[in-house]
């Protein structure tokens, strides 16, 4: 590997990390004006039109059927079942703080279900790092989280979340091989815009009220989170382990709280700053060689 793929190779867990912690800034501004179906309906048809022009462009190659349909399984459980999950439950009125919990049970479930269907072997280094990087994500959110909004729906979809995430990780990693990941991304988009759009029609109305906060989150989330992190989080997931990555999962909530002090001036406290320093050692005990 030449010494430019070695660095951006070293880069990019880290830029995987800012731009996925970055997407609470669509839920914090763009939420209020349009249902979570809605929004990722929208937000899935723009990232189609923008990478299917970009593909076209480059000539770029198709996948063969049978990965297409694997393609379509990650999408569904990705795209609509971990960010439907999430944007329904912070709709329903479950604090960011135990949303966020939730899904950090993410890296544990992940290092779990891969020792067991896809054969990685788990350190007890790992697993230390895990624990850690758990204790440091509870300390990050707990500090602020609070139960209002914790209804058996919002607990629910947060769940769902936790699940398709977990599940879409372990999937690509034994099922997604290697393919373009212009052409792969509009497939697994396109699965995704095919199953929210019933609940965006049928259930919410298309209901939306276009404000420059919307359309600020709206295109937030579609350059930043869909076309920058999710490619990094596909490219991520073919070079390493399933267990590595799902680590990188316990850094996103003190990532997010940072840059909710950096641009809100939200409180962070003593606290928050013992769990980060947690998180970190954590994951770099579960990744590094």
């Amino acid at each position: 590997m030449s010494a430019g793929g070695l660095a951006a190779g070293r880069l990019a867990p880290g830029l995987f990390v800012v731009l996925w912690s970055s997407g609470f800034i669509g839920a914090k501004y763009g939420l209020p004006y349009a249902g979570p179906a809605t929004f990722l309906t929208l937000r899935f048809a723009l990232v189609v039109a923008l990478l299917l022009l970009m593909a076209l462009a480059a000539r770029a190659p198709w996948p063969g059927l049978a990965q297409a349909g694997h393609l379509v399984v990650v999408g569904i459980l990705v795209q609509a079942g971990y960010l439907g999950g999430v944007f329904t439950a912070i709709h329903f009125g479950m604090s960011a703080g135990i949303s966020s919990l939730i899904v950090g049970l993410q890296p544990l479930l992940t290092a779990f279900a891969a020792g067991l269907l896809l054969g990685d072997r788990i350190a007890a280094r790992q697993w230390l790092g895990l624990a850690l990087g758990l204790a440091g994500l509870v300390l990050v959110v707990g500090y602020r989280s609070t139960l209002t909004g914790a209804t058996w729906g919002s607990v629910a979809m947060a769940l769902l979340a936790l699940g398709s995430i977990t599940a879409g990780t372990l999937y690509q990693k034994r099922f997604g091989g290697s393919f373009d990941l212009r052409t792969g991304a509009v497939v697994q988009f396109v699965a995704a815009f095919f199953v929210m759009l019933p609940f965006a029609w049928l259930i919410e109305g298309w209901q939306v009220t276009w404000t420059p906060e919307f359309l600020f989150a709206l295109g937030w989330l579609v350059i930043v989170l869909s076309l920058g992190a999710i490619s990094l989080l596909a490219l991520l997931i073919r070079r390493g382990e399933a267990t590595k990555v799902a680590s990188l999962f316990y850094l996103v909530p003190p990532v997010t709280a940072l840059i909710a002090f950096l641009v809100f001036g939200e409180r962070l406290p003593l606290v928050a700053l013992a769990g980060m320093t947690l998180a970190v050692v954590g994951v770099a005990l579960v990744v590094r060689g």
